[in-house]
C-alpha cells in the first residue's frame, strides 16, 4: 500500500501520531498536516489534545479513547477507518508508551486497515540522552507498582539485566521509588528527569540513594522519568583448587561442561578455557 506524503491526503485507516511532551513547538510537519486531515482524532484527554490544536490553529473532530474505553469504542473506531482518518494521539509524547492504545492497533491489523505510525517525541528516550547513562542497551519498564511487595518482586527481576532501566513516576512517589531501588537493584548511577523540553527542564544525576535523600522532602513537580545505569562488574571471588572444584562440580550437576565452565570462570574472574579444561578433567575422574 503507498504511503502519504504531507502533500497527498492520507489513505483512510489509523494514524499513530506522536505530540509534544512540553514544548508544543516540537510538533513535526507531518503530524500536523496528517492532524488538519484527520476526520476524527481519538484523544486520551480531548482537553489536553484541545490545546495542541488550538496551537495549531485546527478545528478537528474528537473522541475519547484511553485505558477505561471498551470493545464497543474499538469496534466504532475501526468501523470509520474504513472511509476514514482515525489518528490516535496520547497525552503526550508516543502513543502506546504507557498510555492507552495497542488493543486498538491490534484490532485494527486484524481487521486489515492502513495503519501507520508518524515518529516524534518520546520522553523515556528523550531521559536517555539527557542522563549521560549507557544507552546501548536499555529496558523501558515503565511505572513501577504502588504496593511495596509487589515494587520489590519487579525491581528483582530487573536486578541482575545487564542494561540500563528507565521508569516513569510522579513526584510524591518518587523518594520511595528511589529507595526502593537502590535496595532492589544496588547503589547504581541514575538520573532525575523532569519537565523535559519546558522552560524549567532539568536532570539530576547522583546514585540513586543521593538521589532519593534529595528528594524525600521535596518531591518535585511534572512528569518524571527515572534512568538508571546498569550493574557494574562484581569482583570476582577468590578461589583456591579446592573451591574452584567444588564449585565446578557443582555447575555441571544440571548443565552442560561448557556452559558450566563459563559460568564459574565468570564467577571467580579465571580464564574460561582453563577453567573448561578442569571440568573435562573433573568429569573425566568421576
Amino acid at each position: 500500500m503507498p504511503d502519504s506524503t504531507i502533500s497527498d491526503s492520507p489513505l483512510p485507516g489509523l494514524y499513530i501520531v506522536a505530540t509534544p511532551i512540553g514544548n508544543l513547538g516540537d510538533i513535526g510537519t507531518r503530524a500536523a498536516a496528517t492532524l488538519a486531515a484527520a476526520d476524527v482524532i481519538a484523544a486520551e484527554d480531548t482537553r489536553v489534545t484541545a490545546k495542541l490544536l488550538a496551537h495549531l490553529g485546527l478545528r478537528v473532530p474528537m473522541t475519547p479513547y484511553h485505558d477505561h474505553s471498551d470493545e464497543r469504542t474499538r469496534a466504532a473506531l475501526v468501523a470509520r477507518m474504513g472511509q476514514e482518518v482515525v489518528i490516535l494521539v496520547s497525552d503526550a509524547g508516543t502513543p502506546l508508551i504507557s498510555d492507552p492504545g495497542y488493543k486498538l492497533v491490534r484490532d485494527a491489523r486484524a481487521a486489515g486497515r492502513h495503519v501507520t505510525t508518524l515518529p516524534g517525541p518520546c520522553a523515556a528516550i528523550a531521559a536517555i540522552t539527557l542522563s549521560g547513562l549507557p544507552s546501548d542497551r536499555f529496558l523501558f519498564a515503565g511505572f513501577l507498582p504502588n504496593k511495596a511487595k509487589a515494587r520489590a518482586d519487579t525491581l528483582a527481576e530487573f536486578a541482575a539485566l545487564r542494561a540500563t532501566l528507565v521508569f516513569y513516576e510522579s513526584g510524591p512517589r518518587l523518594a520511595a521509588s528511589l529507595a526502593a531501588m537502590a535496595e532492589g537493584l544496588g547503589d547504581r548511577e541514575a538520573a532525575v528527569a523532569r519537565e523535559i523540553s519546558k522552560l524549567y527542564e532539568q536532570c539530576v544525576t547522583g546514585t540513586l540513594t543521593e538521589l532519593a535523600a534529595r528528594y524525600a522532602d521535596a518531591p518535585p513537580k511534572g512528569e518524571i522519568v527515572v534512568v538508571v545505569g546498569p550493574p557494574g562488574e562484581q569482583a570476582a571471588e577468590e578461589a583456591d583448587e579446592a573451591t574452584l572444584d567444588a564449585a565446578l562440580v557443582e555447575a555441571m550437576a544440571d548443565r552442560p561442561v561448557a556452559q558450566a565452565a563459563k559460568a564459574v570462570a565468570k564467577r571467580f574472574g579465571l580464564d574460561r578455557h582453563e577453567v573448561y579444561a578442569r571440568a573435562l578433567a573433573l568429569r573425566e575422574q568421576a
